[in-house]
Protein backbone atom coordinates (compact mmCIF):
# COMPACT_ATOMS: atom_id res chain seq x y z
CA UNK A 1 0.00 0.00 0.00
CA UNK A 2 1.22 3.49 -0.83
CA UNK A 3 0.74 6.41 1.50
CA UNK A 4 -0.27 9.66 -0.23
CA UNK A 5 -1.16 13.09 1.13
CA UNK A 6 -4.67 12.75 -0.26
CA UNK A 7 -5.18 9.40 1.53
CA UNK A 8 -4.44 10.90 4.96
CA UNK A 9 -7.30 11.79 7.32
CA UNK A 10 -8.36 15.45 7.20
CA UNK A 11 -6.89 16.22 10.65
CA UNK A 12 -3.47 14.90 9.67
CA UNK A 13 -3.54 16.90 6.42
CA UNK A 14 -4.50 20.06 8.33
CA UNK A 15 -1.67 19.48 10.83
CA UNK A 16 0.83 19.13 7.97
CA UNK A 17 -0.43 22.29 6.26
CA UNK A 18 -0.34 24.25 9.54
CA UNK A 19 3.25 23.08 10.18
CA UNK A 20 4.17 24.20 6.65
CA UNK A 21 2.61 27.61 7.35
CA UNK A 22 5.11 28.08 10.17
CA UNK A 23 8.07 26.85 8.10
CA UNK A 24 8.52 23.47 9.81
CA UNK A 25 11.17 21.39 8.05
CA UNK A 26 11.49 17.70 7.34
CA UNK A 27 7.80 16.93 7.77
CA UNK A 28 7.15 13.19 7.76
CA UNK A 29 3.92 11.28 8.35
CA UNK A 30 4.17 7.71 9.65
CA UNK A 31 1.17 5.40 9.31
CA UNK A 32 1.11 3.37 12.54
CA UNK A 33 -2.40 2.01 12.07
CA UNK A 34 -1.14 -1.56 11.74
CA UNK A 35 1.62 -1.29 14.34
CA UNK A 36 0.27 0.70 17.28
CA UNK A 37 -2.67 0.54 19.64
CA UNK A 38 -2.34 4.13 20.90
CA UNK A 39 -2.56 6.16 17.64
CA UNK A 40 -2.86 5.75 13.87
CA UNK A 41 -0.40 8.41 12.67
CA UNK A 42 2.67 10.35 13.74
CA UNK A 43 3.36 13.73 12.17
CA UNK A 44 7.03 14.54 12.78
CA UNK A 45 8.72 17.83 11.95
CA UNK A 46 11.58 20.12 12.92
CA UNK A 47 11.57 23.67 14.26
CA UNK A 48 14.80 25.65 14.57
CA UNK A 49 14.13 27.69 17.72
CA UNK A 50 11.88 27.61 20.79
CA UNK A 51 9.62 30.35 19.35
CA UNK A 52 9.29 28.44 16.06
CA UNK A 53 8.48 25.14 17.82
CA UNK A 54 5.81 26.99 19.83
CA UNK A 55 4.45 28.75 16.72
CA UNK A 56 4.15 25.43 14.87
CA UNK A 57 2.26 23.87 17.78
CA UNK A 58 -0.03 26.89 18.18
CA UNK A 59 -0.84 27.00 14.46
CA UNK A 60 -1.66 23.27 14.37
CA UNK A 61 -3.96 23.57 17.40
CA UNK A 62 -5.68 26.69 16.04
CA UNK A 63 -6.26 25.24 12.55
CA UNK A 64 -7.64 21.94 13.86
CA UNK A 65 -9.96 23.79 16.23
CA UNK A 66 -11.07 26.35 13.63
CA UNK A 67 -11.58 23.95 10.72
CA UNK A 68 -12.67 20.75 12.49
CA UNK A 69 -13.64 21.73 16.03
CA UNK A 70 -10.92 19.39 17.33
CA UNK A 71 -9.03 20.15 20.51
CA UNK A 72 -5.73 18.65 21.55
CA UNK A 73 -6.21 15.82 24.09
CA UNK A 74 -2.77 16.11 25.62
CA UNK A 75 0.17 18.48 25.21
CA UNK A 76 3.76 18.05 26.40
CA UNK A 77 6.94 20.07 26.11
CA UNK A 78 5.39 23.24 24.67
CA UNK A 79 7.84 25.46 26.57
CA UNK A 80 10.80 23.26 25.65
CA UNK A 81 13.19 24.05 22.83
CA UNK A 82 13.74 20.33 22.19
CA UNK A 83 10.48 18.42 21.73
CA UNK A 84 6.81 19.29 21.83
CA UNK A 85 4.05 16.70 21.50
CA UNK A 86 0.39 17.27 20.58
CA UNK A 87 -1.92 14.26 20.99
CA UNK A 88 -5.13 14.45 18.96
CA UNK A 89 -6.08 10.82 19.59
CA UNK A 90 -6.00 9.44 16.07
CA UNK A 91 -2.67 11.14 15.44
CA UNK A 92 0.20 12.62 17.41
CA UNK A 93 2.31 15.57 16.28
CA UNK A 94 5.98 15.67 17.32
CA UNK A 95 7.82 18.96 16.83
CA UNK A 96 11.54 18.55 17.46
CA UNK A 97 14.65 20.67 17.51
CA UNK A 98 17.27 19.36 15.05
CA UNK A 99 19.35 17.83 17.85
CA UNK A 100 16.42 16.15 19.61
CA UNK A 101 15.10 14.75 16.35
CA UNK A 102 18.43 13.09 15.63
CA UNK A 103 18.67 11.82 19.22
CA UNK A 104 15.18 10.28 19.49
CA UNK A 105 15.10 9.19 15.82
CA UNK A 106 11.42 8.17 15.76
CA UNK A 107 11.68 7.39 12.05
CA UNK A 108 14.19 4.62 12.83
CA UNK A 109 12.22 3.39 15.83
CA UNK A 110 9.07 3.06 13.67
CA UNK A 111 10.92 2.09 10.46
CA UNK A 112 8.41 -0.67 9.67
CA UNK A 113 5.60 1.91 9.31
CA UNK A 114 4.55 3.36 5.96
CA UNK A 115 6.19 6.77 5.59
CA UNK A 116 5.23 9.88 3.62
CA UNK A 117 7.85 12.62 3.32
CA UNK A 118 6.37 16.06 2.72
CA UNK A 119 8.41 18.54 0.67
CA UNK A 120 9.53 21.56 2.66
CA UNK A 121 7.37 24.57 1.79
CA UNK A 122 8.84 27.85 0.64
CA UNK A 123 7.22 31.19 1.35
CA UNK A 124 3.67 31.34 0.03
CA UNK A 125 3.77 27.72 -1.12
CA UNK A 126 1.52 26.33 1.64
CA UNK A 127 -1.09 29.00 0.89
CA UNK A 128 -1.10 28.15 -2.81
CA UNK A 129 -1.33 24.44 -2.10
CA UNK A 130 -4.32 24.44 0.24
CA UNK A 131 -6.10 21.18 -0.37
CA UNK A 132 -3.67 20.32 -3.18
CA UNK A 133 -0.72 18.04 -3.66
CA UNK A 134 2.20 18.07 -1.23
CA UNK A 135 4.71 18.08 -4.09
CA UNK A 136 6.13 21.44 -5.16
CA UNK A 137 5.84 22.54 -8.77
CA UNK A 138 8.81 21.54 -10.96
CA UNK A 139 11.79 23.84 -10.55
CA UNK A 140 10.36 25.27 -7.32
CA UNK A 141 13.62 24.85 -5.38
CA UNK A 142 17.10 25.81 -6.47
CA UNK A 143 19.94 23.32 -5.87
CA UNK A 144 21.38 25.73 -3.30
CA UNK A 145 18.11 25.83 -1.34
CA UNK A 146 17.82 22.04 -1.35
CA UNK A 147 21.37 21.66 -0.04
CA UNK A 148 20.66 24.08 2.82
CA UNK A 149 17.50 22.24 3.94
CA UNK A 150 17.52 21.30 7.59
CA UNK A 151 20.19 23.82 8.54
CA UNK A 152 17.65 26.29 9.88
CA UNK A 153 18.29 28.97 7.32
CA UNK A 154 17.96 29.53 3.61
CA UNK A 155 20.73 30.82 1.41
CA UNK A 156 18.29 32.24 -1.12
Amino acid sequence: MTLTFESLPQGVRLAVQAAQEKKAAGIIVLDLSGASAFTDYFVICTGFSTPQVQAICTEIEEQLHKQMGRAVRHREGYRSADWALLDFGGFIVHVFSEEARRYYDLERLWRSALKLEIADASEGFADAQEGGSSAPPPGHYSDERISSRGQGRSRT
